[in-house]
């Protein structure tokens, strides 16, 4: 599957450096065969400068991009594998393109782009367009932070937070974060490690106390760190997300989520690699890694996150509280399908608080991720140093993750990001890693993926980020 997906954005990336000599700006859609069978739809950006043509499709820009009469002819690089790349050749009528690539998969593949009028570009800040998008995408609400020049220039939100009561989502809603969760519970462990409390490549079983991360044919020699633990390298062989519980029900402690035992609805976390060998996703390591930054510190998590990050930070629409507080649960979205409707319960309960448990806005994500933004710049001690701050930054050397972070290359810029999906919600946070820029996404729907993308572009265009960039013209001299 990796291989076909990559083929797919190679496919879009194709599409979005062909296009006509008049009118060729704005999103068109390809729907690619897959080899195995079935298909899968892509979309992507085109641009022209004379007969220069230029786009980029999941962050990876197309190279040598020529338009004459309706030819189109282009090359690529596969985003998951630079040394890989494809030529790709189109004949543009009207509004498709006929394409043909060849050297990514054994065979060469066709498919035709057609464009795309279902969504104008416009202002991300237009709640015209924004209401647009929610009813295409069938997400009851979303609510917006853009960041610029390391500040959180502007916030708003669009749509409901419960489709039965119709209450508006406002700046001040709280969403369920996911998976953000971890980033930030990141953050908290860093602060330990610039205490002194432990270290980031000590063995986690000399920090842990409460329980312990049991042996296997796979330790290999090699101990399990934080460092490890989170960037998803440790060898933890769950690769699940967490369900969540219903409200109300027994909640297990975090030992009993790593044992898999009563009343957890999940197996246990248990080694299946060796330490560093490889990247798997696990919320089952950074489980690990919260108990031992509790058993560290001594304190329930919700406390050591808000104590040495959120109130630092001035995240004062935050908390790690699992369940949710009454007078927080005031302000809270609620869950939403796929199809815009309510679910049965409000929302789910994550006891896997450092993994899933985060209850916030975009805004303070927003300020989360500007202050790793100064911290890196050396402008904020708040919480972290500048060189604890570059361990959220700069990956560990296996996979794509730093601590906490995935760091991405899109375009001419380098970004922090994380998603987060949880039963009903689904969210994005991304951040440049030096120019004082981002954004953070929340929705209340499980189909907020799609839309999430079509406002990151908006924003991307809006706000003018390098994503967008041309690749630099291989000449010397000035242009």
């Amino acid at each position: 599957m990796k291989r076909l997906f990559l083929a797919c954005s190679l496919l879009a990336v194709v599409a979005s450096s062909v296009g006509t000599q008049a009118n060729l700006a704005g999103r068109w859609r390809a729907v690619v065969l897959l080899p195995e069978g079935g298909s899968r739809e892509v979309t992507f950006d085109l641009a022209t400068s004379g007969t220069t043509v230029t786009g980029t499709v999941l962050g990876a820009p197309v190279r040598e991009g020529r338009l004459e009469a309706n030819t189109v002819s282009m090359k690529v690089t596969n985003p998951g594998n630079p040394s890989q790349e494809a030529s790709l050749t189109g004949e543009l009528s009207g509004d498709e393109i006929a394409f043909r690539m060849t050297g990514l998969l054994p065979a060469p593949v066709q498919f035709v782009a057609r464009r795309d009028t279902r969504i104008a570009a416009g202002s991300v800040s237009d709640p015209a367009l924004v209401q647009q998008l929610l009813k295409q995408f069938n997400v009851p609400g979303v609510s917006i932070a853009v960041i610029k020049d390391f500040t959180v220039a502007w916030m708003s939100g669009y749509g409901v937070a419960d489709v039965e009561t119709g209450a508006p989502v406002t700046p001040e809603t709280v969403f369920q974060a996911a998976s953000i969760s971890k980033p930030v519970a990141a953050m908290a462990s860093l602060k330990a490690v610039r205490e002194g409390r432990f270290g980031l490549d000590q063995d986690v079983n000399t920090i842990l106390r409460s329980w312990k991360l049991p042996g296997s044919q796979f330790s290999n020699g090699r101990p399990v760190t934080p460092r490890m633990l989170m960037s998803h390298t440790s060898g933890t062989g769950d690769g699940f997300g967490f369900p969540g519980y219903a409200p109300g029900a027994p909640l297990p402690t975090v030992p009993q989520i790593l044992d898999g035992a009563a009343p957890s609805n999940l197996r246990s976390v248990r080694l299946e690699r060796a330490p560093l060998t490889g990247f798997k996703y696990s919320g089952g390591a950074v489980m690990i890694q919260q108990l031992a930054l509790m058993d560290a510190a001594r304190k329930p998590f919700h406390q050591i996150a808000g104590e040495w990050v959120l109130g630092p930070i001035g995240m004062t629409n935050s908390t790690f509280e699992q369940p949710l507080p009454p007078e927080r649960a005031k302000t809270a979205a609620r869950a939403h399908s796929r199809t815009g409707t309510r679910m049965g319960d409000p929302w789910h309960v994550y006891p896997e608080q450092a993994a899933a448990g985060l209850w916030t806005t975009p805004a303070d994500l927003a300020r989360f991720a500007i202050e790793v933004q100064l911290a890196l710049l050396g402008r904020s001690t708040r919480v972290l140093s500048q060189t604890m701050a570059q361990q959220m930054v700069t990956p560990v050397g296996v996979g794509p993750f730093a601590v906490g972070f995935e760091i991405g290359k899109q375009g001419e810029g380098w970004y922090f990001l994380h998603g987060g999906s949880n039963w009903g919600f689904q969210c994005e946070l991304i951040a440049h890693r030096a120019k004082g820029y981002g954004a953070v996404i929340m929705t209340n729907g499980d189909a907020g993926g799609a839309l999430i993308r079509e406002l990151r572009r908006l924003i991307q265009q809006e706000y003018e980020w390098d994503v967008l960039d041309s690749p630099i013209p291989r000449r010397y001299g000035p242009a």
